[in-house]
């Protein structure tokens, strides 16, 4: 058997095995107990707020602090219009909503590098937060809005879709000549622009296409609160979160982040639930432990382990 034949069924394995985790996902709320479809649903925003960083940030090497920026972009432009029209539209809107501030942001400062990119992204997430709070305040006379709450259910299959799609953009991006020039970016950005690579426009189109998937999960998770204010929308932990499971995960394998987030959310429920006075301590000994001694993350680990196996195995026979 040839390289090529086994790669190939290696590779139909692996799409045997997503098919059948999709399928058994899409009849969650029909086999499930409620808190279960509860849990997933913040199980798929962090899925989908990772995997999303990482499409951009991970083959770059751009560092983002921006994902609460878009994220809340989604949640507030579901409170305007969300009853007005179609939720379908909604969601479609929050995401171009997002897509089209990423593009203006990305075409303003995507060409800052390293701590500088950072800071200005953080510093992003801060004025959207306190810019529509004296908004509010001063113009409208309010503060915050009240969403039109949909059922768990809509909001599950709706951020299951999302997140369907956002890993079939993932995919395609990575086996495409874009994204082999993005890794060239983050591999050294001066010799991929040296080589003819359109740097720039790159940046800002993955950047873009990454905040389109954030804006619609925060249009879509905006109906799972009745009330939504500034400081809810664009809180800056969901900027720090999806970097944290990321790295948690590894980001080597596309499925890297989606396992650190997965782990990290159920840890973190899990904690808030039987241990809420200790939540924050534990959660954070936690992180701590695991970036200090896992550099590449639980993927990295695991396939470190799997080698080691692999060669000792080899040795004995």
């Amino acid at each position: 058997m040839d390289i090529t034949t086994l790669t190939s069924k290696k590779s139909l394995v692996w799409w045997v095995i997503i098919l059948i985790i999709f399928i058994l996902l899409a009849f969650v709320p029909l086999y499930a107990p409620g808190y279960a479809a509860i849990l997933l649903i913040s199980i798929l925003m962090y899925v989908i707020l990772t995997v999303s960083w990482v499409m951009f940030s991970g083959s770059t090497g751009y560092m983002s602090l921006a994902p609460a920026v878009f994220f809340g972009v989604g949640i507030y432009a579901s409170a305007i219009i969300g009853g007005k029209l179609p939720f379908p539209i909604v969601v479609g809107i929050g995401g171009l909503a997002s897509f089209c501030l990423a593009l203006l942001v990305g075409a303003l400062t995507l060409r800052l590098r390293g701590i500088y990119f950072a800071i200005f992204t953080f510093g992003l997430v801060m004025l959207m937060a306190h810019s529509l709070l004296f908004w509010e305040l001063h113009v409208t006379g309010t503060r915050g809005r009240f969403v039109i709450v949909m059922g768990y259910n809509t909001i599950y299959y709706y951020l299951l879709g999302i997140f369907v799609l956002l890993l079939l953009t993932a995919y395609l991006i990575n086996r495409s000549r874009f994204g082999l020039a993005l890794q060239s970016i983050g591999q050294e950005e001066d010799a991929a622009a040296h080589t003819g690579v359109n740097v720039t426009m790159l940046k800002v189109t993955t950047f873009a296409i990454s905040a389109f998937f954030m804006g619609a999960a925060g249009a879509v998770m905006a109906t799972k609160w009745t009330y939504i204010d500034p400081f809810i929308a664009f809180n800056p932990f969901y900027s720090f979160m999806p970097v944290v499971m990321a790295i948690f995960g590894g980001m080597g394998q596309l499925f890297g982040p989606i396992i650190g987030a997965v782990i990290l959310t159920y840890l973190e429920e899990f904690l808030i639930t039987k241990f809420a006075e200790l939540y924050m301590l534990i959660f954070g000994t936690i992180l701590v432990i695991a970036i200090l001694y896992l550099p590449d993350g639980l993927v990295g680990l695991i396939q470190k382990m799997w080698n080691r196996y692999s060669e000792r195995k080899h040795a004995d026979t």
